[in-house]
């Protein structure tokens, strides 16, 4: 069964691509200071994944970023599926 995101996952997700940007990072340098796959940061930040919170944890850490920082402003009814197409 494919992956169907979820706003929660595309909010989230915008946050780690803001906050990577604002310390003028890459992904590929995101990925090596966190030992995150390329892949997986591509996925979260595309909304396409969602992350764990150990690996919120990890990517706040590698930012200097605070964790909360990527749920502010959630909700409860991004986390429903988005209907695919």
């Amino acid at each position: 069964m494919p992956r169907v995101p979820s706003a929660a996952a595309a909010h989230i997700g915008q946050r780690i691509a803001d906050a990577r940007r604002r310390y003028s990072r890459t992904q590929d340098q995101l990925a090596a200071d966190t030992g995150i796959d390329s892949s997986n940061i591509r996925s979260y930040e595309s909304g396409r994944a969602m992350p764990s919170i150990h690996t919120l944890i990890r990517i706040a850490i590698a930012l200097d970023t605070e964790p909360g920082y990527f749920l502010d402003d959630l909700t409860l009814e991004q986390f429903a599926a988005r209907k695919a197409g």
